[in-house]
């Protein structure tokens, strides 16, 4: 018998309306925070684009993204509007940047699983309050080592897919045994969980789950991922605690590819499709 509890929050517009904050008029760009996404790698420049891009639409007011070399001219190319940290490897993120100025990190979109990026990860999560988003092969890299597991705490949003969830606890024959792993591995680590399937769980601090609402199979594409990682890092350097970014990241996220499938279809939908039909603020106004 599971000893998880059957989810009592399902997202919903009027659940997420009352978390979301809208811009005052007399507010600038240092009012929305300044992020640091590092992502990317030879060949995966494009899980940069794409979280940067998403971190963009999600109302951020600033932001650098540290890519190896190979990345610059892409990088500055497809989004001017973000700042570039140049890592100073040709093809793999290998150096940790200063990190003070910043208000949230995100790490993980493409950065591949080198010894000398698990470094970097390393000490990113020594910035314990930093709230910090971490996604994809960042994921990877905590499944094969216990002592940076031991670095999360609750300012910490993991966005592990249903793969790379196994990888970090364990296989699972079941959803029950899926859900006893997700309660044992937060109550552990204490951090917050979006964990995404076909139906997506949030699972928060207090151990309390939540099942998106948002979201279609048009999803499941290439880069969709990295779309949120953006979303939420976005969030997170605006304020929100990394709850409430991790909820109203994954709700908007599910929103989105929702609007781009009725332009799109299912089947044509792709990850930038998602970010041009963003909207934070679209059910609260």
């Amino acid at each position: 018998m599971s000893s998880y509890t059957i989810p009592s929050i399902h997202l919903s517009n009027e659940f997420i309306s009352q978390k979301v904050r809208l811009r005052e008029k007399f507010s600038h760009k240092g009012s929305y925070g300044h992020a640091i996404l590092l992502a990317g790698s030879y060949g995966k420049i494009g899980a940069a684009v794409l979280s940067a891009r998403a971190c963009m639409r999600s109302g951020v007011g600033l932001l650098t993204v540290h890519v190896p070399a190979c990345g610059y001219t892409i990088l500055q190319t497809a989004l001017p509007e973000a700042m570039c940290s140049v890592d100073q490897h040709e093809k793999k993120i290998t150096q940790t940047p200063v990190l003070d100025k910043y208000k949230a990190i995100g790490i993980g979109p493409g950065i591949g699983t080198d010894a000398l990026t698990a470094a970097v990860l390393k000490d990113i999560l020594h910035q314990q309050h930093i709230p910090k988003v971490i996604d994809a092969d960042a994921i990877n890299l905590l499944a094969s080592n216990e002592e940076l597991k031991d670095l999360l705490n609750n300012n910490c949003v993991l966005t592990p897919h249903i793969r790379e969830f196994e990888r970090l606890v364990g296989a699972f024959r079941n959803p029950d045994e899926m859900f006893d792993k997700l309660f044992a591995f937060n109550q552990k680590y204490k951090c917050i969980i979006v964990l995404k399937d076909a139906e997506t769980y949030i699972l928060d601090e207090n151990h309390i789950l939540y099942k998106n609402s948002t979201g279609n199979p048009g999803m499941a594409t290439a880069g969709s991922g990295d779309v949120l990682t953006g979303i939420i890092l976005g969030l997170l350097a605006q304020g929100y605690t990394a709850s409430d970014a991790a909820l109203i990241g994954t709700y908007f996220h599910g929103l989105a590819g929702d609007q781009a499938a009725l332009l799109k279809g299912e089947n044509a939908l792709i990850a930038s499709d998602i970010i041009e039909a963003l909207s934070i603020e679209k059910i609260v106004q």
